[in-house]
C-alpha cells in the first residue's frame, strides 16, 4: 500500500446521506481518496464547552494561588509561528 497523506476538513450530511464539504480540497483531482466520517456521539461537548468547564472545575483552582504565578510578560522572548 503506498503511503497516506491526510487531510482534515469539515462538512455536513445532508437529508439524502451526501456529504457537502465546507470548503475546497487543497488538491486538484481526479484521484482515489479514503474517506473517515467523524460523527460526534451524543453526550460529546464542544472544545468550549470543553474548556469553559476545565476553567471554573474546583481541582483548577489552585491555579490562582500567587505562588503559581511563576512567570510575566517580561520572561523570555516571544515566540511567532511562522507559516
Amino acid at each position: 500500500m503506498d503511503a497516506l497523506k491526510a487531510v482534515e476538513v469539515t462538512g455536513t450530511i445532508d437529508e439524502h446521506r451526501r456529504l457537502h464539504l465546507d470548503a475546497p480540497l487543497p488538491f486538484a483531482g481526479p484521484s482515489c481518496v479514503r474517506v473517515i466520517i467523524l460523527i460526534p456521539e451524543q453526550g460529546d461537548i464542544d472544545d468550549a464547552e470543553w474548556l469553559r468547564a476545565a476553567a471554573t472545575s474546583p481541582p483548577f483552582d489552585f491555579l490562582e494561588a500567587p505562588e503559581e504565578g511563576l512567570y510575566t510578560p517580561a520572561d523570555g522572548k516571544p515566540f511567532h509561528y511562522a507559516r
